[in-house]
């Protein structure tokens, strides 16, 4: 007895008594074919479960109606509640449209072995694009697949001088959120206005640092480099960062501005540790507006930017460019706006 996982089309076309052309006209809906012939290869079909090979489709140009979701990050993303909201966002809009959403993570984009692995599932077609977060300003594959003429969107980037029709890309107004947190605190009265930085290979960590930079020559203040910090997107750097400050035993700034909630959540905690309280010593500002800022003690003032609208956006302008229906945006620009909570006080 053959097993259903074992059959093929050409067992199909031999229990139906047809020849292997005919299922596989039957299978891509060809007109061509009799009524009482597609009704008899259809029955066999439907009673051994038959579904047509992955690859043999994709040789035959059929799409497999999946999306890659690619997330470079070093960290531990399971315990990451903002990642995997973000997964989550992707697999829900690409299911609206009926899409499957394969997801990998990449440690290093230096691993040579992983990135072939990345590469084949694209040239492989075992999926239609993909959509990459945490890339470096310019990742060297992700430029590769691009040339290939692979459908790639790509979350924290800006259109180069030559943008090819199949790069997506998307990102928030980052200058701008920090113009609002610089001319926040120095409506609070602050003076003395430290930032821990992100990552700077990426865009993000760059136009939050010359949003900072521009925002404090507007205002009149002057930046201290003492109180520049180097940082990245985690709340280890966000600790790191405290302590590297308070280690110097200088002057301590009287507000610092976070490249992100999870840092500001490692700074606030590593001062806590060294006595400094939050914001009866220093203020502290946020960006993103993550899921426990509001939660936070002392609940966290922050830049709220919205990332599910961004990656319903990017899914959908994927799937349109997929399906050749080209969208006509393809840089994905939304603003950020202050969340006053309890974090900061008037000096």
């Amino acid at each position: 007895m053959m097993k259903k996982s074992e059959v093929n089309s050409t067992a199909i076309a031999r229990l139906a008594g047809v020849s292997r052309s005919t299922v596989s006209r039957v299978i891509n809906n060809y007109s061509n074919v009799p009524t009482e012939t597609r009704d008899k290869v259809m029955k066999v079909i439907q009673q051994y479960n038959y579904f047509p090979n992955a690859s043999a489709q994709a040789l035959a140009g059929k799409r497999s109606r999946t999306i890659g979701l690619f997330l470079i990050d070093q960290g531990h993303v399971a315990g990451d509640i903002l990642t995997n909201m973000l997964i989550v966002s992707v697999i829900a809009h690409a299911s609206e449209h009926g899409y499957y959403v394969l997801t990998h993570i990449i440690r290093h984009t230096k691993d040579t072995e992983v990135i072939k692995n990345v590469r084949e599932i694209f040239y492989q077609r075992r999926i239609d694009g993909g959509i990459f977060i945490g890339a470096a300003i310019r990742e060297p594959f992700i430029e590769e697949l691009i040339e290939e003429g692979f459908t790639v969107g790509i979350f924290d980037q800006e259109l180069p001088e030559h943008p090819e029709p199949n790069r997506i890309v998307s990102n928030f107004n980052n200058d701008s959120g920090m113009k609002q947190a610089v001319a926040y605190l120095a409506g609070l009265g602050h003076t003395k206005i430290g930032v821990i930085n992100g990552d700077m290979k990426r865009l993000s960590g760059q136009t939050k640092y010359e949003g900072f930079l521009m925002a404090m020559r507007m205002c009149g203040l002057e930046v201290n480099p003492d109180w520049v910090l180097d940082g990245d997107f985690n709340e280890s750097s966000g600790v790191h960062a405290m302590r590297t400050l308070l280690g110097k035993g200088g002057e301590l700034p009287t507000a610092i501005i976070a490249a992100n909630d999870s840092v500001a959540f490692g700074a606030i905690r590593e001062l806590k540790e060294h006595g400094v309280q939050v914001p009866e010593d220093i203020s502290v500002i946020g960006f993103d507006d993550h899921a426990l800022s509001a939660k936070h003690h002392p609940a966290l003032t922050t830049i709220r930017v919205d990332f599910s609208g961004m990656l319903k956006r990017m899914t959908l302008c994927l799937i349109a460019r997929i399906e050749d229906k080209t969208p006509v945006v393809r840089e994905i620009s939304l603003d950020c706006s202050l969340v006053v909570r309890d974090s900061c006080r008037r000096v």
